[in-house]
């Protein structure tokens, strides 16, 4: 595989903010990314119907993005590109008509498609569906609750808010399973197991919709893909994209946070801690693990379906290093409110050397000021204050920990050693940068701790593919 004339796998991920495209080569060691490139899609648009709830995407801006990142990338290896694997954004969803969801153009680096027919992206962050929206529907048959932002929510919420809006389109799926369904032509959305288990209404045991159940309640069932397993291949490509060779196959479009994990985790025994702006720890379940029949609300972790059958648990926090954020941010305001200036990326930098040369605090602190999704009514509190626990080490020191320690109360350390968990892989930018968040891992957790592993859905997509080989 080795050598100028191997195969290359191209992997792309349509994420919520940039679309990045990765190329994998194999050699004697393995795979290796060859080439990469990133670009915003600066698509967020309004929504008229939903209003300031609605949180929606200009698909014709992320298509550019897209096209802007495969003409980075050099052509000589794209002419030798074998397999293409898409991850993306899981729970939206977009619409759009089977015979002109598209138009194919030429570039400056061959064929490409532009949208046509299609609507905007109803993403995952949408906030049209109320409590008491989700409320008045039918209950899913399936492990996952339902939640605002899922893609079945969201045309229900179609169905009754702006009914005229679903005859214009006999197609949908999510972004991903779109520029798939764009790419070999297909006439009906194909969708993975991934995806379909984030749409709600969907269950992952025997891979069925609800159709009995939507059917009941005037769902346009014409509207829902067909489901496949994740890894398999959805088709060909129908014209040389970007050089890309014509008849080159197409992976079924994934989730990006299974291809995240795929991308780092290697063996069964290890667990995927991820702070980033949230936070999220993972760990494989058993083989023949099956989620419960019905979804439990109040529960801290859910079950993602991954590959092969087998699930992942996953406790994905609300709060990780946005919390430090909002603390530096309201140091910062009182400086201000004191007449002093001084710059954030020197507050956090002081708050770190603070709290490193502070071991310990008996500072109690329980940070979930963003809530949970499982007690979503759960605020932030302090404890254990005394005269002695007042200095900025003392308190950064005890938000770290508490941290570190609400992801652990999700997911507790008892649970981790039943499951065989041996080593954790400990990623995401908040741990990257900070010694003291890195510290109270190791405090909490009783097994060894790896860093550096860089979580990378494009590359998990590519990787998929690269293994199907």
């Amino acid at each position: 595989m080795a050598g100028s004339e191997a195969s290359c796998v191209l992997g792309i991920d349509l994420g919520t903010t940039s679309v990045k495209a990765a190329l994998l080569v194999g050699t004697e060691r393995g795979h290796v990314v060859a080439e990469s490139c990133s670009r915003e899609t600066q698509a967020h648009t309004s929504s008229l119907e939903a209003g300031p709830q609605g949180m929606e995407q200009n698909v014709r801006r992320i298509i550019t993005a897209l096209n802007e990142c495969l003409a980075a990338l050099p052509q000589q290896q794209l002419q030798r590109v074998s397999h293409i694997g898409i991850s993306g954004q899981m729970h939206g969803i977009v619409f759009w008509k089977r015979d002109q969801g598209c138009r194919w153009t030429e570039c400056g680096t061959g064929p490409t498609f532009e949208p046509e027919e299609v609507s905007h992206l109803v993403t995952w962050q949408d906030g049209r569906c109320s409590p008491a929206f989700l409320a008045s529907l039918p209950l899913p048959q399936s492990h996952i609750s339902l939640a605002t932002g899922f893609g079945c929510a969201t045309v229900y919420w179609y169905l009754k808010k702006s009914p005229d809006f679903l005859k214009s389109y006999d197609a949908a799926g999510t972004i991903h399973d779109y520029v798939v369904a764009m790419l070999c032509d297909l006439k009906k959305p194909l969708m993975s197991v991934q995806n379909a288990a984030s749409w709600g209404y969907f269950n992952a045991r025997n891979k069925s919709w609800n159709t009995d159940v939507l059917k009941k309640s005037g769902f346009p069932l014409h509207l829902l893909p067909e489901v496949g397993d994740p890894g398999s291949i959805a088709g060909r490509t129908i014209c040389a994209w970007h050089g890309i060779p014509k008849g080159t196959e197409v992976g079924i479009a994934l989730g990006d946070f299974q291809c995240s994990v795929y991308s780092c985790l290697t063996e069964r025994t290890d667990a995927v801690l991820n702070i980033s702006t949230s936070a999220q720890l993972t760990i494989s379940m058993p083989p023949g693990f099956q989620p419960p029949e019905t979804p439990d609300p109040s529960s801290a972790v859910t079950y993602f379906p991954y590959f092969n059958g087998d699930y992942l648990a996953v406790a994905a926090s609300l709060n990780g290093g946005n919390v430090l954020a909002t603390f530096v941010d309201m140091v910062s305001r009182w400086m201000e409110e004191l007449g002093l200036q001084v710059q954030e990326s020197a507050i956090y930098a002081k708050i770190i050397k603070a709290a490193l040369a502070q071991d310990d605090s008996k500072l109690s602190i329980h940070p979930t000021i963003f809530g949970e999704r499982h007690v979503p009514e759960q605020l932030a509190s302090v404890t254990s204050i005394a005269v002695s626990e007042l200095s900025l080490g003392h308190v950064t020191r005890a938000l770290c920990r508490g941290i570190v320690q609400n992801l652990c109360s999700m997911l507790p350390v008892q649970h981790l050693m039943e499951t065989g968990v041996s080593r954790i892989l400990g990623s995401g930018s908040a741990l990257a940068r900070n010694e003291v968040l890195r510290q109270e891992v190791e405090r909490i957790f009783p097994f060894p701790v790896v860093y550096g592993k860089d979580v990378d859905a494009a590359v998990g997509a590519a990787m998929v593919m690269f293994h199907r080989k």
